[in-house]
This record gives C-alpha cells, sequence and structure tokens, in this order.
C-alpha cells in the first residue's frame, strides 16, 4: 500500500489537496501498479514560523 506524507507549509485548499491526492494516485497506479484503493495521501500544515533553518553559510 503506497503512503505518500505531504508536509508542507498551510494555504492549500481542500479542493487544491485533493487535486494533488488525485494526481498522485494516478501517477502510482500508471507508473508503479498501484491499486487506486490502496493509495493514501496524507497532507500536514505547517506555519512557516514552525520551521528554523540554520544559516549554513559560515
Amino acid at each position: 500500500m503506497p503512503f505518500v506524507h505531504i508536509h508542507w507549509f498551510e494555504g492549500r485548499t481542500d479542493e487544491q489537496k485533493a487535486e494533488i491526492a488525485k494526481r498522485i494516485e494516478e501517477a502510482l497506479v500508471d507508473v508503479a501498479g498501484a491499486a487506486p484503493e490502496h493509495c493514501w495521501v496524507k497532507f500536514v500544515d505547517s506555519k512557516p514560523t514552525d520551521f528554523i533553518i540554520p544559516d549554513t553559510q559560515d
């Protein structure tokens, strides 16, 4: 069972998420031969302030 986990910044609508999930499912079915009923997509929305990216240019 393919399980796709998308962790990104908040701001997408439910309709956008549904369309993205549909396209990911189509790719998994077409390319990997997965059964559509076994394709799961999970979205985790976070605020940009939830992340700290340290400056790596010392």
